[in-house]
């Protein structure tokens, strides 16, 4: 259930929802950068940070409000569980993740070898395949790079 807020504060938020196309389209589109959104790769990402004490706090903090997000536009929606309404986007994003998944790991991998060598004179080809992934996963979520 969200936290914060009041009854009535909720039902009216569900009511715009319910009647604005505005506002509906706007709920509808955090659902589905929520739905694409994976804490696991992003832990991935944050073991890049050289301080990990603050990867660790960043992580909690980017991880509880995630949970709050959805908890909120699930509550706004009225729905069980994101993309609730939405069956044929969750199932794409489903059968997309086992693609992208490993190409983010890959990118993980390219930015801690670029990294260990940064006085390396020619990053180039470590660059390019960067390059190459940020476009791989970008084309994988149907979003921009």
């Amino acid at each position: 259930n969200y936290p914060h807020g009041t009854d009535a504060a909720h039902a009216l938020l569900q009511q715009m929802y319910r009647d604005w196309p505005f506002f509906r389209t706007m709920i509808d589109n955090a659902q589905m950068i929520l739905g694409k959104a994976d804490m696991y790769i992003a832990e991935r990402y944050a073991t890049l940070v050289s301080d990990q004490a603050l990867a660790n706090e960043m992580m909690t903090i980017i991880e509880r409000e995630y949970q709050q997000s959805v908890a909120a536009v699930c509550m706004i929606a009225e729905s069980a569980h994101l993309l609730a309404r939405s069956p044929v986007l969750q199932r794409s994003i489903a059968l997309r993740n086992p693609y992208v998944d490993p190409i983010s790991y890959v990118q993980v991998e390219l930015l801690t070898r670029l990294r260990a060598h940064p006085d390396d004179a020619d990053h180039t080809d470590l660059e390019d395949a960067i390059l190459l992934s940020i476009s791989g996963i970008a084309a994988g979520l149907k979003n921009t790079g």
